[in-house]
This record gives C-alpha cells, structure tokens and sequence, in this order.
C-alpha cells in the first residue's frame, strides 16, 4: 500500500489548571491527521475507514468548518485569502479526532496549512464547545525555523463555565513529523491560568493500525465527552466560580495577526 500523509498520533492529553483551585488530568487518546486531498483514496483503501459515511472511523465534513457538509479546502482557502495568504495547492492537513462508530467530540482540531514547497504558512485552531458552538482562529505562520510554533490571541468563543471570557490563548506547536506537540496556555491579567497539552508520536495510517487503535482505545468518544462533564462536577465540588456565557462570535472566524507569545 502506498503509504500516506495522513496519518495516526498516539498520545497524551495533560491539563493542568493552576488556579483559583490546583485541578490536574491527564489521559490517553490518538488522533488523525487527515491531508484534505486524500480523503477520497482513504475512504476507498481503508476498510475501516469512510468519508461522509458511516463505518467503524468515519470523518465527516459537517464536523468541521461551516458545518454544512460541504468540502474543507475550499473554506479553509477563502478564510486563508482573505486574510492575504495563498497556498497555491500547498497541502491542509487536519488533525482531529475521527468518528468512532458514529460519534465523535472535538473539543480542538488544528489545521497545519502548507505551500507547495511544505513550509507552513499559516494554523487554524477551531474550537468546539459543549453547547453546540464553533469558532476558529486563523493564524499566520511566520516560517519553519527551529524549534516551536509560538501563536497567541485573545479568546473570543466560551468554552468553560470555570473561564471568564478575558482571557488569552498562547500555543507552543511542534508540527507534525514523527511527533508532534500542541500546547496552550490560557492566561488573564493575573497570570496562567490553565496549562494544556497533546503530545504525541506518528504512526503509519493503514486498516491494520486503524483496528489496533479501536482495540486500544474502543470508547474513545465517550471517554473524551464522559471526562470534560467529570472534570467540571470536580471543579464545582471544590467551589471554582461560575460564569455566565455570552453570545458567540458573529463571524465563525478570527483572523489574527501573527503575535508572538509572551
């Protein structure tokens, strides 16, 4: 079989919440990273595997994006050429959780976009919430030189009940290679705030790697859903403040400027 871009991660998810109340988690996951131009060749190679269909991992466009079902690429470019930036047929490639039985919950998907010469050129770090809301925040990438991805912005979709809305994301990305490493620390005026992590190593995309990951992570979905309502019961219980969540963005998109982290 010809081997892919695309391609699975097996990994760690670290959170770590420093305050008003210390709150650590820390579980196994695996990801894909799906090139947006081989999802027809995967859905025909892969047995496991389907695209707009259901199967035992399955990815579906309306999980994504604006949310309508149609294709990615086209509404990744047009953000992406708004914002002054043109792949010309460089590769996207999205990492995310897949469908497993029919279900999935991303709480973040990254979108690494590339030129045709493999340099990246710009993320988009879409951000789902568990009220059924969306919003993505698309930022330049100032090269490929050594070392992380350092990004930030201002957060503009509420996502914890536990997190006022003043608050800023700054990212540590290392793209993905044979490992890869998203990291996000969310601050406010008064310092960090919460510490969050997804570290992992490549492994080759084929049927036989897709059933050993079903194996080895067979409730994934519902771990991952299960986890974020648990998580909250605990932060509740040891008194963390409430606070109210306002109307999400108007535009699904945040175009940033590149800003380095602090």
């Amino acid at each position: 079989m010809t081997a892919f871009a695309s391609a699975l991660y097996h990994g760690t998810v670290v959170h770590r919440r420093l305050r008003p109340r210390r709150h650590d988690l820390r579980y196994r996951v695996f990801a894909m990273l799906i090139d947006l131009d081989e999802l027809a060749r995967l859905h025909a190679v892969l047995p496991a595997f389907s695209h707009n269909r259901f199967n035992l991992f399955s990815f579906r466009d309306s999980d994504h994006g604006p949310g309508d079902g149609s294709p990615l690429r086209p509404w990744v470019e047009r953000h992406l050429a708004a914002a002054g930036i043109d792949l010309d047929g460089g590769a996207i490639r999205l990492l995310c959780y897949p469908r497993i039985l029919g279900y999935v919950f991303n709480p973040l998907s990254v979108y690494f976009c590339h030129r045709p010469d493999g340099a990246l050129a710009a993320i988009l770090y879409e951000v789902s919430n568990t009220f059924g809301e969306r919003h993505t925040y698309l930022i330049p990438a100032q090269g490929d030189g050594p070392g992380p991805i350092r990004q930030a912005c201002r957060k503009a979709l509420y996502v914890s009940p536990f997190i006022a809305m003043d608050a800023r994301y700054d990212f540590s990305i290392v793209p993905p290679g044979d490992r890869l490493a998203v990291v996000i620390r969310q601050s406010d005026d008064d310092g960090a705030l919460l510490h969050a992590s997804f570290v992992a190593r490549r492994h080759r995309l084929t049927g036989r790697s897709l059933r050993q990951a079903f194996v080895g992570y067979p409730l994934m979905t519902l771990k991952v859903i299960a986890g974020i309502h648990w998580e909250a019961l605990r932060l509740w219980r040891k008194g963390v403040p409430l606070h109210r969540r306002p109307a999400p963005p108007v535009e699904p998109v945040t175009t940033v400027a590149t800003v380095e982290s602090r």
